[in-house]
């Protein structure tokens, strides 16, 4: 099969907000040896979901991809406060709607790279801001005007039915919506909530066990794929920082197929049921052309 990790960062400089170098992601050797290792995995794809405002470098993903063989895909979007541009708090949510058409339909800083999906859009963890409700009506807009699907982040995997409440007013179903980081929240009946609702949970911070043990993550994933909702979930490391990267001492990216996998297919998930999560969801939200149905 081949497999796409749905929620990661290729370029990524959130360090000044931050202020910790530790978070500027620039070890274009490093991710390149890791990816070449992914390869040999079946991992095919990887969804950068750094955009606006995030550091996003498109000319940098496109010698990622070119040097490590692993396709990268785009995304437009602006990511929640306080990293949002200057030029964000001044216009509307319809001209910012319109700067994440134009990345979707022309192309992203006239590189020639569309952007294949919206965020990775979110709020902080007191809820959902002003700014940032202005920033998920941005985000329905383009994604009702293109088709594409949006990704979210939830601070501590929380308020993600206030964001399907929220892109809802503004058209946009839940079935069309991927809620990022639903993991760290460590919760079974919210984790069931959004699943009833048809939202896409994705569960993108595997092996980060400051916030949640994966023995617990594993238990909550594995009851949705026997609740079957496996036609609902997604899997992702979401690597942000150097020291996340295997050679400075991190888990790396093999972390999810070598350690967590396995903890999977103890607890009863199968073969068949991570070639769906990891295969058949991403090729359906992403609109792959050779997306092969599996049942």
């Amino acid at each position: 099969m081949a497999y796409t990790l749905m929620h990661e960062h290729i370029y990524l400089d959130l360090s000044k907000v931050k202020n910790d170098d530790d978070c500027l992601l620039d070890c274009f050797e490093l991710m390149v040896a890791e990816f070449r290792q992914l390869a040999a995995l079946g991992v095919q794809r990887i969804v950068d979901v750094t955009n606006i405002g995030m550091g996003r470098n498109i000319d940098y993903a496109a010698q990622i991809q070119q040097t490590s063989g692993i396709e990268i895909v785009s995304a437009t979007g602006c990511y929640k406060e306080p990293f949002l541009p200057d030029w964000f708090y001044q216009q509307s949510a319809e001209q910012i709607a319109q700067r994440f058409i134009d990345e979707i339909e022309t192309g992203i800083e006239n590189s020639g790279r569309k952007a294949a999906i919206i965020g990775e859009v979110g709020s902080g963890f007191d809820g959902i801001s002003a700014v940032e409700q202005k920033l998920l009506h941005a985000a329905a807009l383009a994604a009702n005007a293109t088709g594409k699907y949006i990704t979210t982040h939830t601070s501590l995997g929380r308020f993600g039915e206030q964001q399907l409440d929220l892109l809802a007013q503004h058209g946009v179903s839940a079935e069309k919506v991927i809620i990022g980081h639903t993991d760290l929240a460590g919760d079974y009946d919210y984790l069931m909530r959004l699943l009833d609702r048809g939202a896409i949970v994705e569960f993108d911070t595997i092996g980060k066990l400051g916030y949640q043990p994966d023995e617990l993550r594993a238990d909550l994933f594995s009851r949705a794929v026997k609740c079957g909702f496996r036609q609902q979930l997604l899997l992702s490391l979401d690597i942000t920082r150097k020291s996340h990267l295997h050679a400075n001492g991190g888990i790396g990216y093999r972390y999810l197929f070598d350690t967590f996998l396995p903890m999977l297919f103890q607890r009863g998930v199968s073969q068949h049921d991570i070639d769906i999560i990891l295969s058949h969801n991403p090729n359906r939200i992403l609109g792959a052309a050779a997306c092969q149905s599996i049942r």
